[in-house]
């Protein structure tokens, strides 16, 4: 399969707002098909959706998301090119208007890395099968 076929499969881009309803869908879709159970596809969309949001809200020119399953795992990269974000932090207060998407994201995942990428940033998320 060449790199192109697989992008067809297994990833997507996104750039503008309105790609949020097709990135929830394709992460659905994929994770299901990967065999995710139900309940953790949710876990999983939300955790995408976050980190999707915050792409179009922080940096510029849109991003990538790749999904699949790797040593009992669900991965899933979301690559833009914003710079790296801090893990780590604690939740906001509940008077906090914003803030919260990557400490949700934390707290839904099985396990999260990031890391610096040419151009930009790739987020890592995992969820156990």
């Amino acid at each position: 399969m060449s790199d192109l076929s697989a992008e067809a499969v297994d990833g997507m881009f996104y750039e503008v707002p309105d790609d949020l309803r097709r990135v929830r869908a394709f992460v659905t879709e994929r994770a299901l098909a990967l065999g995710l159970p139900e309940t953790r596809v949710e876990v999983l969309t939300l955790a995408v959706s976050e980190l999707t949001t915050n792409t179009l809200q922080h940096t510029g020119g849109g991003g990538h998301i790749r999904v699949w399953v790797e040593d009992g795992r669900l991965v899933c990269d979301v690559v833009d090119q914003g710079q790296s974000r801090p893990f780590g932090r604690s939740m906001p207060g509940a008077e906090a208007i914003r803030g919260r998407g990557l400490a949700i994201v934390e707290r839904v995942c099985d396990a999260v890395y990031t890391t610096a990428v040419p151009g930009g940033t790739l987020v890592r998320i995992c969820l156990n099968l």
